[in-house]
């Protein structure tokens, strides 16, 4: 049986069965002991050291059962089942004192370090970039929605554009419109073209000038009514008024919504078209209201998608919700990003990313740490097999570790491998030589 596998039975039978040992120190000095015959066995709580029977029985704090107290000896012996004392050596069954409560200091033969999967890394100093990973949806910029209307009453001729979803571009005809209102406003636009070439002419300045101003204001109106310039130009050149006329797409975009319908009668208040331009989209996260201490305006973002692999968009954070959404308790962040080619279509799921910069500084790799629940432990290796327990205060985590708010400095060695064993015999240990020390006292 190994050096490593005999100490750990020996710690295990203290512990269990109160099984009798020996102690010596390293030089061969003797340690001072009660034994088995100068004194009843007593029995005692591991985790309230300080309750002690000489019977059997339960903690009266947390009702743990209790165990026998180790007999131990100056000198190799059989205790009363004829179980012979095991010797131990001083520092590995009281172990060295630490800084960290609870802990000890740990000490593996080398030939063992390998075996049990002990490793270790250095603490480096590094950029600091934080990736806050969540869900997410794709969604509409609003500032890109275009709701057609006319300015006018009339009835839908023609529709040129005649279901939903259809891509337009700017300038594309959308629909053809008969209103008597502006048909009457053509002729009016007529008259006055007229007259002002006659009027024109004439030697006196103010006849001249009112026939202008005639024209002006019929040309504005029929702008004021969305009529293209090209279309009051072919009026002037025809001298013929339409019957209909043509309304245009002033954007380009997708019909989202279609409320025209052919033959009906359309007034200004009644929404014609809904068209979205879908080349600027938003990404609508849901961040943990744990981690939106840590999202700002301007910070860098990726939207992915899971049926597209290594396609990745890259936006930035616009905007961050003033309150938390009390069903899933998170925060809606928006990013914008460009939509090169329409990938990103409206109501998608997708996989968000931000990214925090946080400078540089110190990283502890993430393996390395124990979370205690009120406390962060790591194990520093001191070389020899030696592995000292340290108290570490943390930040975020940053990538595959978390920044070394104190505790640790540049170059320390920290255990990333069987840290719950180390952890497990470092509290062995302590607890050992504290029942000791009561014991003692």
């Amino acid at each position: 049986m190994s050096p490593f596998v005999r100490r750990t039975a020996a710690l295990a039978g203290i512990l269990l069965f109160g099984a009798g040992a020996f102690t010596l120190g390293r030089r061969g000095a003797t340690r001072s002991a009660h034994s088995e015959d100068s004194a009843g066995t007593q029995y005692y709580c591991p985790m309230h050291p300080q309750v002690v029977s000489d019977k059997p029985g339960s903690c009266p704090i947390c009702s743990m059962k209790l165990v026998a107290r180790s007999v131990r000896s100056n000198t190799p012996a059989k205790d009363h089942m004829g179980m012979d004392y095991v010797p131990v050596y001083e520092d590995e069954a009281f172990g060295s004192s630490s800084s960290v409560e609870g802990r000890a200091v740990v000490i593996i033969p080398s030939e063992r370090l390998q075996v049990l999967g002990v490793r270790s890394e250095e603490v480096q100093a590094g950029p600091l970039k934080r990736s806050i990973r969540t869900v997410g949806r794709v969604a509409v910029d609003e500032r890109r929605i275009h709701r057609v209307h006319t300015k006018y009453e009339g009835y839908v001729e023609r529709l040129y554009v005649d279901f939903t979803g259809k891509f337009v571009r700017k300038g594309d005809p959308l629909l053809s419109i008969y209103s008597p209102e502006l048909l009457a406003t053509q002729q009016e636009y007529l008259l006055a073209y007229r007259s002002q070439e006659k009027l024109g002419s004439s030697g006196i300045a103010s006849v001249a000038e009112q026939g202008s101003e005639l024209l002006n204001a019929a040309r504005r109106r029929l702008l004021l009514w969305d009529i293209r310039p090209a279309d009051i130009e072919r009026l002037e050149q025809t001298g013929e008024v339409l019957r209909t006329l043509n309304l245009y797409s002033e954007v380009n975009g997708y019909v989202t919504q279609k409320m025209a319908v052919q033959g009906t009668r359309v007034t200004p208040a009644d929404p014609l078209f809904e068209i979205a331009d879908l080349s600027r989209v938003w990404g609508l996260a849901d961040v943990y209201e744990s981690d939106i201490s840590s999202i700002r305006l301007g910070m860098k973002g990726t939207i992915s998608l899971s049926y597209l692999p290594g396609k990745r968009w890259v936006g930035t954070v616009s905007y961050i919700a003033p309150s938390v959404e009390k069903a899933t308790r998170t925060v809606k962040v928006r990013l914008e990003v460009q939509n090169k080619g329409a990938l990103l279509k409206p109501d998608m799921f997708a996989e968000v990313s931000l990214w925090d910069d946080l400078g540089s500084g110190l990283i502890v790799p993430e393996s390395a740490v124990i979370d205690a629940g009120d406390r962060q432990i790591v194990f520093l290796d001191r070389g020899e097999g030696r592995f000292e327990p340290r108290e570490v205060r943390l930040g975020p985590q940053v990538g595959a570790g978390f920044q070394v708010l104190s505790g640790l400095a540049e170059g320390d060695r920290v255990a990333t491998g069987a840290n719950f064993l180390l952890d497990s015999e470092s509290s062995l240990k302590a607890a050992i030589a504290g029942a000791s020390r009561s014991e003692e006292r």
